[in-house]
């Protein structure tokens, strides 16, 4: 249990990162992001959001300042700093071999190499 928690911490860490490689967002927008960039598959609920959004804070992954939402209205928008553009590219790496080796593994037969 404990693995998928660290899986699904790690995972929404990593498109709450990339979410804001381009842009500074308010917690809003990037759930709005993750939700459109993947077609409504992945959905990320307040209560997942925001304390994610406070973690990449402590850990100086991201920084946050108040400004003036598209509906003027105040908000905090977050942003990557240098430490979170570094883990961004690390996490995407390792991600995408994750990704790879359960491609692989759901491909192939019963039988071993």
């Amino acid at each position: 249990m404990t693995d998928n928690l660290n899986l699904l911490k790690g995972t929404v860490d990593l498109l709450i990162l990339k979410s804001l490689e381009a842009e500074a967002r308010h917690g809003y927008a990037v759930a709005e992001w993750i939700g459109a960039v993947t077609h409504g598959t992945l959905l990320v609920e307040e209560g997942t959001l925001y304390p994610a959004l406070h973690r990449l804070e402590r850990k100086r992954l991201i920084e946050a300042e108040w400004g003036v939402s598209e509906n003027n209205r105040r908000a905090k928008f977050y942003r990557l700093t240098g430490a979170g553009r570094g883990r961004l590219d690390a996490d995407a790496r390792d991600w995408a071999r994750y990704a790879t080796a359960v491609d692989q593994a759901l491909a192939a037969g019963g039988e071993t190499t």
